[in-house]
C-alpha cells in the first residue's frame, strides 16, 4: 500500500517543480514509510512522439510484495509508459504469465510492473483486467497524456484538480494542497451533501476546484481534453435465476478464491476480528487456506453496548487463532486533532475512532490485515433493511397503508433516545408517504431535508446550487430498475455508502499507521455474483445474510449467526454531556463558527439545549457540526 501524487502540464509557466512534487509526495509519508521515489520531466519539443508535456510522478511505498524490487515510479523497457500506483493487483501472477508469453520482459517480482506492460498492450482497457484495490497514475508518452484509474468499489482514494492545461492528483487532498495557488474555496453544495450523508459524495470534494475520481472509472487528460468514463458497469437491473445449492457452491468458490488471493504478502499478515459474521468468515477461510496460526485483532471499550470482544473471543477460540485483544478507553479530546488532520475533508462517521485504534494496535504486530467490509451491502446485513421490507409491504396497500402509518405516528413520542424502538417507529411513519428512495435517504441522513432547512442561515441557502443531495442516492437506487426495494437499497449502499464512508474510513485510519487493509468481500467477481442474486437468497425470516449462513454455517459458533448486529461506535451521547460538553459548546457557539454564515445561531443552540436536557439524542448531528468547524480551523483558517 502506498501514496501517490503527481502533475501534468504543457505551458512551462505552469510547471510543478521537483521541489513542489517532493512536498506533495512527502505529505503522504504516513502511507508509505519504507521508500519514496520521484519522476520529473520538463516539457520538450523534440521528443520521439512530438512535443512532450511536462510530467511529475511521486510515490511513497509501504513494502508488501518484492520488498527490494518494487521501487516506484516504474517504467516499461523503453520508458514510454511510467506508473505510480497505490494498492494491490491480486491477480498479477496470472497477468504476468500472459504478458511474458506475449514477449514482455520483467525486471522485478512486484505487481506494479504488470501495469506498465499491460498498458502497453491494452491501453485504457488494462483497468478492466485488474483484480485488486488500486489508484493508478500512468504517464503515456506515446499519446502525450496522463491517465488515472480507480478500483471498481472505491477501496483506494484518488483526488484530482484541473487548471487549464495543468492536472494535479494525489491519494489524499493534502497532497494537492501542497501546490502554491490552489484555491481552498468551499463548495456550499458539498456542505449540504456532507450534512445529509456524513461524508462528501464523489465526484465532489469540500473544495470547489478539486474532485474525486469515482470508483470504477478512469480519467484521461492531454492538456486540452479531459475525459472521465466508467470501465465497470455491471447490470444491477438483471436478476439471475439460480437454485440455492448452486448459489451456495458458487459463493464458496468465489469467496475462498478471493481470500486466497489476498493472502499474498512478503510481510506479516493477520485479520481484524469483530465477532460479527463477515470478519469471522474471513478468518475462518484464512484458517482453511494456511497451515500457520492466523493472527486476529479485536478492540474493546469499557461501555458494554460498544464492546464486541466477547464474541470475537468465542470465534478466536473456536478457530484456534493467535488472538490479540486490546481494551481502550477512547480519549476524544486527544483523538480529534489527529482525525481532523488525516481525514482532510469533513468526515462525520464517529466509528473512525475505533477504526483508528484497532489499526494502530494491529500495526504493532502485522503489516497487512484482512477485514469483512462489504458483506452487509452484498448480502443485505444491515438492520435498516427491515424497515425497507416493511415499507415495501405498506406500499402494497397503497394510500390506505400509508394513511394508517401516518395516523399511528400521532401516538408516538417525538423525543427520546435516537435508537429507541419508539423513535425508530416514528421516523418510519414520518417518511412512509415518500417514494422508496427518498424515504430511505430520510432514514439514513444525519440531517434530513427538514432539519437542514431549519439549520441553514438564509444567506447560505442562497449560495446552494440547484442540485438536490438526494440525486446521489437516487441515481444509485435507479440502477436496480424494477427489482425489489431491498435489492435497490442494498445495492445503492454498495455504490454510495460503502466507497464514500466505509472504505474512506478504513483507508485513512489504516494508512495513517502504514497498515494495509484488504477486503475479500470486495473482489469484483464476488460482487458481480452477489449483485445479481435474488433477494430471497439474502433475506429470510426478518434477517439478512441467509446465503452466507447456508454456505458457511458450520464454520462459526451458532451464537455468531444469532447475535444482534452491533455498530462499531463510540458513546457520543455520553461524551457530549460529559468530557466533550465544554469543547462542543465553545466551538459551535464561538464567533468564528457563527461568522462563517452557514447556520442559524438559534438553531445550533436549540440542538445543544435539547441534547443537554436529554430531550433528543442529537449526538450524530452535533458530531457532524463539531467536525466541520474543527476541519475549517485546520484546513481553511490556518
Amino acid at each position: 500500500m502506498c501514496g501517490i501524487a503527481g502533475a501534468f502540464w504543457i505551458d512551462p509557466q505552469h510547471e510543478v517543480s521537483e521541489q513542489v512534487l517532493r512536498r506533495m509526495t512527502d505529505s503522504l509519508a504516513h502511507r508509505g514509510p519504507d521508500d519514496s521515489g520521484i519522476y520529473h520531466r520538463l516539457p520538450h519539443e523534440h521528443g520521439p512522439y512530438g512535443t512532450v508535456p511536462g510530467v511529475g510522478l511521486g510515490h511513497r511505498r509501504l513494502s508488501i510484495i518484492d520488498l527490494s524490487g518494487g521501487h516506484q515510479p516504474l517504467a516499461n523497457e523503453d520508458e514510454t509508459v511510467w506508473t505510480a500506483f497505490n494498492g494491490e493487483i491480486f491477480n498479477f501472477h496470472s497477468l504476468r504469465a500472459r504478458l511474458e508469453g506475449a514477449g514482455h520482459t520483467f525486471r522485478t517480482h512486484c505487481d506494479t510492473e504488470v501495469i506498465v506492460h499491460l498498458f502497453e498492450d491494452e491501453g485504457i482497457d488494462a483497468f478492466s483486467h485488474f483484480n485488486g484495490m488500486f489508484a493508478i497514475a500512468v504517464w503515456d508518452q506515446r499519446h502525450r497524456r496522463i491517465v488515472l484509474g480507480r478500483d471498481r468499489l472505491g477501496q483506494k482514494p484518488l483526488y484530482y484538480c484541473v487548471h487549464g492545461d495543468q492536472l494535479l492528483f494525489g491519494s489524499e487532498l493534502k497532497a494537492i494542497l501542497q501546490v502554491p495557488g490552489i484555491s481552498r474555496e468551499i463548495d456550499p453544495g458539498a456542505i449540504d451533501a456532507y450534512l445529509t450523508y456524513q461524508y462528501v459524495p464523489h465526484p465532489r470534494t469540500i473544495f470547489q476546484g478539486i474532485r474525486k475520481l469515482p470508483p470504477g472509472c478512469y480519467l484521461t487528460f492531454d492538456g486540452k481534453n479531459l475525459e472521465v468514463a466508467s470501465y465497470w458497469n455491471p447490470d444491477f437491473s438483471r436478476e439471475i435465476s439460480i437454485s440455492l445449492d448452486d448459489a451456495k457452491a458458487e459463493l464458496i468458490r468465489l469467496f475462498t478464491d478471493s481470500v486466497k488471493l489476498r493472502l499474498q504478502a512478503d510481510v506479516p499478515l493477520g485479520a481484524f476480528l469483530s465477532g460479527g459474521v463477515d470478519s469471522s468468515l474471513v478468518v475462518a477461510t484464512m484458517k482453511q487456506l494456511t497451515d500457520q496460526p492466523v493472527k486476529t485483532f479485536s478492540i474493546g471499550f469499557p461501555q458494554k453496548e460498544y464492546d464486541e470482544t466477547s464474541y470475537a473471543r468465542q470465534v478466536a477460540e473456536h478457530l484456534g487463532t493467535e488472538h490479540h485483544e486490546f481494551q481502550v478507553t477512547p480519549d476524544a479530546i486527544e483523538m480529534l486533532p489527529k482525525l481532523i488532520h488525516h481525514y482532510d475533508e469533513p468526515f462525520a462517521d464517529s466509528s473512525a475512532i475505533p477504526t483508528w485504534y484497532v489499526s494502530q494496535m494491529t500495526r504493532e504486530h502485522v503489516t497487512v490485515a484482512l477485514s469483512g467490509d462489504g458483506g452487509d451491502e452484498l448480502f443485505a446485513g444491515y438492520d435498516r433493511y427491515r424497515a425497507v421490507r416493511l415499507a415495501a409491504a405498506v406500499d402494497m396497500f397503497g394510500p390506505i397503508g400509508r394513511f394508517g402509518s401516518r395516523l399511528g405516528m400521532k401516538f408516538l413520542p417525538a423525543g427520546g433516545p435516537q435508537k429507541s424502538k419508539l423513535r425508530r417507529a416514528r421516523r418510519f411513519a414520518e417518511a412512509i408517504a415518500m417514494s422508496p428512495g427518498r424515504r430511505y435517504l430520510d432514514w439514513i441522513s444525519i440531517f434530513n431535508e427538514t432539519r437542514r432547512g431549519e439549520l441553514y442561515d438564509d444567506g447560505f441557502v442562497e449560495q446552494l446550487p440547484d442540485t438536490d443531495p438526494y440525486a446521489f442516492l437516487y441515481s444509485a437506487w435507479q440502477r436496480s430498475g424494477k427489482r425489489d426495494a431491498l435489492t435497490a437499497a442494498s445495492l445503492a449502499d454498495l455504490t454510495t455508502y460503502l466507497p464514500c464512508d466505509l472504505n474512506t474510513k478504513v483507508d485513512i485510519a489504516s494508512m495513517a499507521h502504514a497498515l494495509e487493509c484488504r477486503q475479500p468481500f470486495l473482489d469484483y467477481r464476488l460482487a458481480e455474483f452477489a449483485i445479481q442474486l435474488p433477494s430471497k437468497w439474502k433475506w429470510r425470516l426478518g434477517r439478512g445474510k441467509f446465503l452466507l449462513k447456508h454456505a458457511f454455517g458450520g464454520k462459526l459458533p451458532d451464537v455468531i449467526w444469532k447475535r444482534r448486529k452491533m455498530g462499531f461506535g463510540v458513546p457520543l451521547n455520553a461524551w457530549f454531556r460529559g468530557p466533550l460538553k465544554e469543547l462542543l459548546h465553545d466551538t459551535l457557539t464561538s464567533e468564528k463558527a457563527i461568522s462563517r454564515g452557514y447556520f442559524r445561531q438559534d438553531a445550533v443552540e436549540t440542538l445543544l439545549r435539547e441534547h443537554d436536557e436529554n430531550q433528543f439524542d442529537h449526538s450524530a448531528r452535533l458530531w457532524a457540526l463539531l467536525v466541520l468547524e474543527l476541519w475549517h480551523r485546520e484546513w481553511v483558517d490556518s
